[in-house]
């Protein structure tokens, strides 16, 4: 074989390399991911519903108008959104003050650290059940308010004005230490002659946090609130220990409402189609997480 082909041979097989090592995982994702993600989105448009040994029967854009009139989907929705509005505003600032606490140079910080970092390798199941118990009438909860004289008890889950909320402090809680150590890796990235400068400026204890680690920290804000942000529109487990949707729909969000349709219901178009108009949400956010990740880069 001459040299000039032996050459080009080994030029290809140099290219093909990288492709052979990703084809398995491709093959995986295609069978895992695609290929479902493409059925879903043609169900959407389709009819398949109680009798699940029947095709599909195609019947356009149905369902997507008996969503826009769907009263249960738009109380998820304002579920979700009012999920948002509670949740992330305090995953992306008490994080960083949690950091903030946990970046000192003292004896045995590191076991603060781990403590604020515990719940997030804890099971939600495990938590779910345990946040469960403390939000009992007769739970650790009540009965403190009860020693205080606070409250006769509140029905954390089974009121409709207490339940979302109660359910949004578990997520708070599990969700701490996770950006706490995103916060803490920017933390540690500031140089320490910022703030020894700021303080012979006069700009010392909390001022100097507003001063120099807040605008520095700029970017990690940004994806730790479009990170939150997905998480809070996906809430799933949370809800489906704790409350089931209840009561009367008040903790019900999209998820457990595309889980209800497909699983409980059998609706199985019908919550392709819930899931499709989540998709794009969660596309949008998505989007903007790949920007804000550009940015942190680009500022580093």
């Amino acid at each position: 074989m001459p040299k000039w082909m032996l050459k080009d041979r080994s030029l290809l097989l140099q290219r093909l390399t990288p492709y052979l090592f990703l084809l398995p995982a491709l093959v995986v994702l295609s069978l895992t991911v695609f290929y479902p993600a493409l059925q879903a989105f043609y169900l959407s448009f389709t009819r398949y519903d109680f009798d699940l040994t029947q095709p599909p029967l195609w019947i356009g854009l149905k369902n997507f108008r008996r969503l826009w009139g769907d009263r249960v989907f738009w109380e998820t929705f304002h579920n979700t959104v009012l999920y948002l509005v509670g949740v992330v505003p305090i995953l992306v600032m008490l994080p960083l003050g949690l950091a903030i606490l946990v970046n000192q140079k003292l004896r045995g910080i590191r076991w603060f650290r781990v403590a604020y970092y515990t719940p997030v390798v804890i099971s939600m199941v495990v938590a779910g059940i345990a946040w469960k118990w403390l939000y009992a009438d007769n739970g650790l909860l009540n009965q403190l308010l009860k020693l205080l004289g606070l409250s006769a008890g509140i029905p954390w889950l089974t009121s409709p004005k207490w339940a979302i909320f109660s359910v949004m402090v578990v997520t708070i809680w599990k969700g701490l230490g996770y950006y706490m150590v995103i916060y803490l890796a920017g933390l540690q990235a500031i140089p320490e002659d910022l703030y020894e400068a700021a303080a012979i400026d006069g700009s010392d204890g909390i001022k100097k946090h507003w001063d120099i680690t807040v605008p520095l920290m700029q970017p990690y804000l940004l994806l730790v609130a479009v990170i939150s942000a997905i998480s809070a529109t996906k809430v799933f487990e949370e809800v489906y220990i704790m409350t089931q949707g209840g009561p009367r729909n008040s903790s019900k969000t999209i998820v457990y409402y595309v889980y209800e349709q497909a699983f409980q219901s059998l609706e199985m178009s019908y919550a392709c189609t819930i899931g499709l108009v989540m998709f794009l949400i969660i596309l949008g956010l998505s989007v903007l997480r790949l920007g804000v990740e550009r940015l942190t880069v680009s500022d580093r």
